[in-house]
């Protein structure tokens, strides 16, 4: 009856606006947020696709980063905007697994693209004359579809354990969406075996590809001091710190919520940080990559008609 009560019942988000004075303008700014996610990272994906001097390796890779940040803010930010202006809640228990599963394959997915991501940088520093073999078509796609993978596989391994456990204790998620520490303290009964999986899981999504960015960017320092050029050295820290801002930004939230110990976090601490690298970051990327890139700058002059140069 207990297991019937946990499909059957549906459960209440306490949301991201709650408890607030400034409940209105937390909205607004939100859906400003979440509406400039969309746009950037869309624009970035029709320039890389639409401009052929952007039809390079690393613009493959951040139209593909793009298309997850605007995959994964889609699957929270319109169901906390909706139930704001609905006044209402709740969400059912095949919601919450549907938006669990697909959040987490997403995230996972970005966490090794991001990783792998670094290779291009080291490639492009160490090895330029090398590049064009070295990251070649098919490299490009062994890339993505590596980073697909380990996101469905993190996803289709801890949605099932997730929520198979009995939520008999409350129904209430005291967050704006299904994630999966805040629906752990949901849980009762023996949650050992599970909290293992779990942490093995993030140690997997988080060390092995922080492993290949650390290695990268050791790999890039070294080739930077030799260089006898002081331009040299500036280009090649140039087309790495964008990376490494969004790494670090992505990175440093997801280790505060998924590494850390319960206890060293509140659940209002929980929903800052979350709502850091699920509503921000998306925002964030595009415009890093953007704003700090010159292609990028002069493929939008060109396809708007301002500057004279091949866009197809």
């Amino acid at each position: 009856m207990d297991s019937n009560r946990t499909f059957s019942s549906d459960f209440t988000l306490v949301g991201l606006f709650a408890h607030s004075k400034a409940s209105g303008l937390l909205f607004g700014v939100t859906a400003a947020v979440f509406l400039t996610a969309m746009v950037t990272n869309g624009m970035l994906i029709f320039l890389s696709c639409r401009d052929t001097l952007l039809h390079t390796p690393m613009y493959f890779l951040l139209s593909h980063l793009s298309l997850i940040d605007m995959l994964y803010v889609s699957t929270i930010v319109p169901k906390a905007l909706a139930d704001y202006l609905a006044g209402s809640s709740t969400i059912s228990f095949s919601g919450c697994t549907a938006q669990y599963f697909l959040y987490m394959g997403f995230v996972g997915a970005e966490f090794f693209l991001l990783g792998l991501m670094a290779y291009d940088r080291y490639v492009a520093v160490c090895s330029p004359l090398r590049y064009p073999v070295l990251m070649s078509r098919r490299v490009c796609w062994l890339i993505v579809g590596s980073s697909w993978f380990g996101g469905a596989l993190d996803s289709l391994l801890l949605t099932p354990l997730t929520m198979s456990l009995p939520f008999c204790a409350s129904h209430t998620i005291n967050h704006f969406f299904c994630e999966a520490p805040t629906m752990l303290r949901l849980a009762c009964g023996h949650k050992a075996a599970y909290e293992t999986v779990m942490y093995a899981c993030c140690v997997l999504m988080l060390l092995a590809p922080f492993s290949v960015v650390t290695a990268s960017y050791m790999r890039v320092l070294i080739a930077v001091q030799h260089m006898k050029s002081a331009g040299g050295r500036r280009k090649a820290l140039a087309t790495c710190s964008s990376h490494m801002m969004v790494v670090t930004l992505f990175y440093g939230a997801a280790v505060y919520t998924y590494a850390l110990p319960p206890a060293y976090h509140t659940p209002l601490q929980d929903k800052v940080f979350s709502a850091f690298y699920t509503i921000l970051t998306p925002v964030l990327n595009p415009l890093i990559y953007s704003l700090r890139n010159r292609d990028v700058r002069e493929a939008w002059s060109r396809v708007v008609g301002r500057r004279p140069g091949p866009a197809v």
